[in-house]
């Protein structure tokens, strides 16, 4: 930690036309947007998700001007008059030194934990939310709502622990995690059924696409405990390719971006949501842009919700 574990985007860009502050800067009660690359990458695979910060700043340049515009997915402006947004540039990715990249993250997020912020990462791969979610439960009991295609509960991928098919196992395993809510999974991913039955053995609650097609958007906003503070942890491939081509495993059947809208203000009636993490964006898989376009929503609806729990 020598070093400033932050560095701002080499175009300067900024999310959705907020102010340019390092992290350990950021007032009170902001909304603060920080881009992670990667963290700690599997040997057989890529830094996947590296370009995905990037790509969901530009896309949001052009939205800037209208942030202030009544917003039909939250009944209200998207962000109002005395809301702040900052933007405090991406958390530096070393290759060599993957226990290093996950203490800076952790670092980070402490600090702006401290100064009562609300979080907004734009990732990155799915192993950047193990630190993140480290520091979030560090400070006080939260609850985890993931929506995914798969639900991340392998103890380890080819001797790594800390890798994007572990997230919600590790989640599992801080103290200040009280309860884990998973939408979403359909199709077939790394899970056996030996990690379908731990979860379920350790308390999370797994709500499939199967099930949420019986259940319904409510059910699934109405498991997620009221009151205690939410950490949402988005793996874009919870969408359907139809809405966001750019991931590494295309499945049908996911969410529709309707459907996100109705749980994630179904949950903010609920309970305070304090961090929102979007993960696993591919823009080189993208499809005319499709994708961007949708993920930049996703963000920007985020950010919105964000600075509304950020009051209470």
């Amino acid at each position: 930690m020598s070093l400033d574990p932050i560095s701002r985007p080499a175009d300067g860009a900024v999310f959705l036309g907020g102010e340019a502050v390092h992290y350990d800067a950021v007032s009170p009660g902001s909304v603060a947007v920080i881009g992670i690359p990667g963290a700690t990458p599997y040997r057989s695979g890529s830094l996947h998700s590296a370009a995905a910060p990037s790509a969901i700043r530009a896309a949001s340049a052009p939205q800037a001007a209208r942030r202030g515009h009544y917003d039909f997915d939250l009944g209200g402006p998207l962000l109002r008059e005395r809301d702040r947004l900052v933007d405090c540039g991406d958390i530096a990715f070393d290759p060599a030194d993957l226990a290093g990249n996950r203490a800076r993250i952790e670092a980070v997020y402490t600090s702006l934990l401290a100064r009562g912020t609300a979080r907004l990462l734009l990732g990155g791969d799915d192993s950047v939310q193990i630190p993140a979610l480290r520091a979030f439960a560090a400070r006080d009991e939260i609850s985890v709502l993931q929506v995914d295609a798969h639900i991340d509960w392998r103890e380890e991928v080819e001797g790594e622990r800390f890798g994007l098919s572990s997230t919600m196992r590790r989640a599992s395993e801080l103290s200040g995690v009280k309860a884990i809510v998973q939408v979403g999974a359909h199709g077939i991913g790394s899970a056996r059924e030996a990690e379908v039955i731990d979860a379920r053995a350790a308390g999370a609650q797994l709500i499939d696409m199967r099930m949420l097609r019986a259940k319904g958007i409510a059910h699934a906003a109405q498991c997620v405990p009221a009151g205690r503070p939410v950490v949402v942890c988005f793996d874009v491939d919870g969408f359907d390719p139809s809405v966001v081509p750019g991931v590494l495993g295309r499945a049908p059947g996911g969410l529709g971006f309707g459907d996100v809208v109705d749980l994630l203000n179904g949950v903010a009636e609920r309970a305070p949501i304090i961090g929102f993490n979007i993960v696993e964006f591919v823009p080189q898989q993208d499809v005319g842009g499709l994708g961007t376009r949708a993920v930049c929503r996703l963000a920007m609806l985020a950010a919105g919700l964000l600075a509304r729990s950020v009051e209470r």
